[in-house]
């Protein structure tokens, strides 16, 4: 058990929404929400999804490029209390342990903080954190930016639809 503590690492990535944390939720239950955080130089694509966030048990299947190989990464969705948090778990992957956690907190009527937790462990111990630690660090601050002003311009782009077609 102490050793896994020595490898196991936390990433949090925290930004204010322009709207209600129920908003930002409910943009993230979309089939296509995925799809549209997916960063285009990450070379990965949805192939295969059961259920959605709000689900216990459903999964989304990625197919991942790194290189001149192919990986799937399968993730289970093990939680959710909607419109405040949901949570997936990876169950096949890359990484030894991959827990996600989004967080959607209110911060008044029409704001929120988004915030994403990632626990995960590496492949191959405390060498795994020693070769991958600093790759995977900046690999996730550029990703869970592009995440966070993709869905903070969509979810302002809703409200000002809102405002301006109240009906």
């Amino acid at each position: 058990m102490r050793l896994s503590l020595l490898v196991s690492e936390l990433f949090v990535y925290r930004s204010q929404m322009p709207a209600s944390a129920d908003v930002v939720y409910a943009w993230h239950t979309r089939p296509d929400a995925l799809t549209r955080l997916t960063p285009p130089w990450e070379n990965a694509r949805v192939v295969e999804r059961s259920g959605s966030i709000d689900q216990p048990g459903s999964r989304v299947k990625i197919r991942l490029r790194a290189g001149l190989f192919f990986q799937t990464w399968t993730a289970e969705h093990a939680g959710c209390e909607p419109g405040r948090m949901f949570r997936d778990v990876m169950v096949a992957g890359p990484f030894r342990r991959w827990e996600h956690t989004h967080l959607f907190i209110p911060d008044g009527n029409n704001k929120s903080w988004l915030e994403d937790r990632v626990e995960y462990e590496f492949p191959l111990g405390w060498f795994g954190k020693l070769v991958g630690a600093a790759y995977t660090k900046r690999r996730l601050t550029r990703m869970f930016a592009w995440r966070h002003r993709v869905t903070a311009e969509a979810v302002a782009q809703e409200a000002q639809r809102t405002l301006t077609n109240p009906g």
